[in-house]
């Protein structure tokens, strides 16, 4: 039996079980770091598939390393299982109606890609059982992938230092494979803390850090003319002084966020940005405090695994949708905005799209090597070792990421089949890296010359935990 038949059958023999795994994490929607239910259902299913699990794997409570096999090759599955803030929804219904008022949901399909990866990781449990072969797989359960950066502590702790290859997946509109990179990020506090006085009676007395949190934006809005166009900066205040007017502010804050194509300038923009910190700062006659919330390195595509990837897409082709998940599929684009419906990147690219609710072909291979307007710690494992990514249709087309509408989605018919594929596309691709090492050697030689030399830095000091 053809290893895509066989890896199929097991994926099918396992449906049920991992929807409801999926389904059971959606519901939980545990956001990052406090992910224990997500994270031990998990741990427990691959203990029952005979994977020896590490749990509080690189000091983090919802972190994990499960193994089967030994030696080398070590093929590297990535898992994720946080949930947003504030996007509870009802699944399955076209309007948006939260299930707890404020609460928190699965908008980035992550019940989904924990779950595809473990799908994967069983199926090739039995691959590398019932065909001798020799290496090891590993499902790494990272968690707080949404504004945590699991991964980029789990790469700075060195556990991925002895892996030969990872492969990642995420939920979409569309069935897509390509060169592609992301961008690099730190998300910044700035603390300013002055002193305290009687607004009208001696204001000379006091030291404003609301003025110093002021000052800074207006410096940092003047580097944006002398920063390259790619980057973006964004901030908020987060926390203003208080509310009365007549008492100079003792304490105020900004929180920054940086984003550029390589993490050498996105590190570049953020020491610009202290600088302008420490220039508000000494304007004022305040101090700053300058804290790393969270950083991420840019992700660092290898061609050699991506079309691997889309050789194992190709030949597994997509998922067979029911008409009930296709008028599905078109109730839910019917509560989209026009400007949500024409922004699609699939329907716009794809012309056998246009005019459809929901992806039934994978598109061609995108050999583009463009640098998408989004951020994923999976950089950070892109740096230290060949990874390869691609993305799986698991809602209707214009469907926008992180918005009650996937949440709304992210436990139906349409989203399980393009979990279950994922999974299947993951494990033939693992097996051809198991019984092909030359290509392991080409993804290696790919990641040296991309890098050209740099060397991995973690973008968060030792002392951020």
């Amino acid at each position: 039996m053809e290893e895509y038949h066989r890896i199929s059958e097991i994926i099918e023999s396992k449906r049920q079980l991992l929807i409801n795994i999926s389904d059971e994490i959606w519901r939980y929607a545990e956001l990052k770091f406090q992910e224990f239910k997500s994270a031990e259902l998990l741990c427990k299913t691959l203990e029952k598939e005979e994977f020896s699990v590490q749990r509080g794997a690189a000091g983090i409570k919802t972190a994990f390393v499960a193994s089967y096999g030994k030696g080398k090759p070590v093929i590297a599955i990535l898992g994720e299982y946080d949930a947003l803030d504030g996007l509870s929804q009802e699944g399955g219904v076209t309007e948006e109606k939260s299930i707890i008022p404020g609460g928190s949901g699965h908008g980035c399909g992550h019940n989904l890609l924990g779950t595809g990866a473990l799908g994967a990781a069983i199926a090739l449990r039995y691959c590398i059982r019932e065909n001798n072969l020799p290496g090891t797989i590993r499902y790494y359960g990272c968690p707080a992938e949404e504004g945590g950066c699991g991964k980029v502590f789990m790469t700075r702790e060195g556990l991925f230092n002895d892996v030969d290859c990872a492969l990642s997946w995420h939920p979409d509109t569309g069935n897509y494979v390509g060169t592609n990179s992301c961008l690099a990020l730190y998300n910044v506090y700035f603390k300013f803390k002055g002193k305290s006085s009687h607004a009208a009676m001696v204001p000379h007395l006091g030291r404003s850090a609301l003025d110093a949190v002021e000052l800074m934006n207006v410096g940092v809005n003047y580097l944006r003319e002398h920063i390259i166009p790619e980057a973006r900066i964004h901030y908020a205040i987060t926390n203003a002084g208080g509310s009365a007017p007549n008492i100079v502010q003792a304490e105020a804050e900004d929180y920054f966020s940086i984003r550029a194509p390589k993490i050498s300038q996105a590190r570049g923009i953020y020491e610009r940005a202290c600088d302008v910190a420490k220039g508000a700062a000494l304007m004022t006659g305040t101090k700053v405090e300058i804290s790393i919330d969270s950083a991420l390195s840019n992700f660092v595509p290898n061609k050699t695994l991506e079309m691997l990837i889309y050789k194992s897409f190709s030949k597994l082709g997509t998922p067979e949708y029911s008409e009930n998940d296709r008028q599905l599929a078109k109730k839910f684009r019917t509560s989209l905005s026009e400007d949500n419906k024409k922004s699609d990147i699939h329907v716009l690219t794809v012309k056998e799209l246009r005019d459809k609710d929901i992806s039934e072909i994978v598109n061609p291979f995108n050999d583009n090597e463009k640098t998408l307007p989004v951020s994923t710690d999976v950089g950070d494992v892109s740096w230290i070792v060949p990874t390869g990514m691609f993305n799986t249709a698991c809602a209707g087309f214009g469907t926008p990421i992180h918005s009650w509408i996937f949440v709304a989605q992210g436990n139906t018919s349409i989203a399980h089949k393009g979990m279950l594929q994922a999974g299947k596309v993951i494990a033939l691709t693992a097996v051809e890296l198991f019984k092909n090492p030359e290509i392991i050697q080409n993804a290696k030689r790919e990641l040296k010359e991309r890098l050209g030399g740099e060397t991995y830095s973690c973008p968060i000091p030792k002392k951020n935990q």
